[in-house]
C-alpha cells in the first residue's frame, strides 16, 4: 500500500505526486522489479494521469525508475557490482555529511534525532517494517540537513533512491544483521561532539543494514543459480 503525505497549499499536483513517489521509493514502498503504471498510481493518489506521467519521467531521469523498451516503467534492480558501489558511495558521502553537520546540531535537533530513533525501535519491536524504514530515513535526513545549505544531501538522496527498494527487505532481517544499535552510537557521539565516532557509527549503520542485506541477497541468488 502506498503511504501518501498531505499536499501542501503551495504545491501543484505534479509537485506533490513527484514528492510522494520519490519518498515512497526511498523508503522501500516499492520492491525491485515492480512494474509502475500511470493509471494505477493515478487511481491510488486520486489525481489525473498527467501529473503522474510527469513525475515518472522525472524519476526515470533521477535513476529511481527505468523505462523499458516497450515503454513500460518499473523499479530497477541492481546487480552486485552496482549495489556495492552505491553502498560505498553512501558511506563516503554520509560520513562526510554527518561530520560537517555535527557543529550545527543543537539540543532541539538532538531531541528530534532521539525521537526518530525511538520510532525506529518501536517499529522494529512491532515488526512494522514500512514504518521502520521511514523512521531510519527521517533520522539520517534530520542529521545531515542540520548544516545549512548542504550540497551533499541531494547527492545522498540520489543514492537512497537507488537503494530504497531494498530497504524493506533490510528491515525484515534487521534483527539478524543489526546486533549493535548504531543509531544509539551516533547519538552518543553527537552528545560527546566526537566527529570520528559519529563517522564510524554512520558507516557501520550502512554496512550492518543495507550492505549486509545486499551481500545476503546476492549469495542467495548465486546459490539458486547454481542449484538451477
Amino acid at each position: 500500500m502506498l503511504v501518501t503525505a498531505g499536499r501542501e497549499a503551495s504545491e501543484s499536483a505534479k509537485q506533490w505526486v513527484y514528492r510522494v513517489l520519490r519518498r515512497a521509493i526511498m523508503t522501500g514502498q516499492f520492491e525491485p522489479g515492480d512494474p509502475v503504471t500511470i493509471n494505477g498510481l493515478a487511481e491510488t493518489l486520486g489525481v489525473s494521469a498527467m501529473p503522474v506521467r510527469e513525475a515518472l519521467h522525472r524519476l526515470v531521469a533521477d535513476g529511481a525508475l527505468e523505462l523499458l523498451d516497450n515503454r513500460r516503467v518499473r523499479v530497477p534492480d541492481l546487480d552486485q557490482q552496482r549495489f556495492e558501489e552505491v553502498v560505498e558511495a553512501r558511506i563516503a558521502l554520509e560520513t562526510r555529511a554527518a561530520e560537517r553537520a555535527l557543529p550545527f546540531i543543537d539540543d532541539t535537533r538532538l531531541a528530534r534525532l532521539r525521537a526518530f530513533d525511538q520510532q525506529a525501535d518501536q517499529a522494529l519491536a512491532t515488526r512494522n517494517f514500512g514504518r521502520l524504514v521511514e523512521a531510519n530515513f527521517d533520522f539520517h535526513r534530520c542529521l545531515y540537513e542540520a548544516r545549512p545549505g548542504t550540497v551533499l544531501l541531494p547527492l545522498i538522496e540520489s543514492l537512497w533512491l537507488r537503494l530504497g527498494p531494498f530497504m524493506r527487505r533490510a528491515g525484515e532481517t534487521l534483527s539478524e544483521t543489526y546486533e549493535i544499535d548504531r543509531h544509539a552510537e551516533a547519538l552518543a557521539a553527537i552528545a560527546a561532539r566526537d566527529a570520528a565516532a559519529l563517522k564510524a557509527a554512520i558507516a557501520a549503520d550502512i554496512r550492518d543494514g543495507t550492505g549486509h542485506l545486499g551481500h545476503k541477497h546476492f549469495e542467495q541468488m548465486d546459490i539458486a543459480r547454481k542449484a538451477g
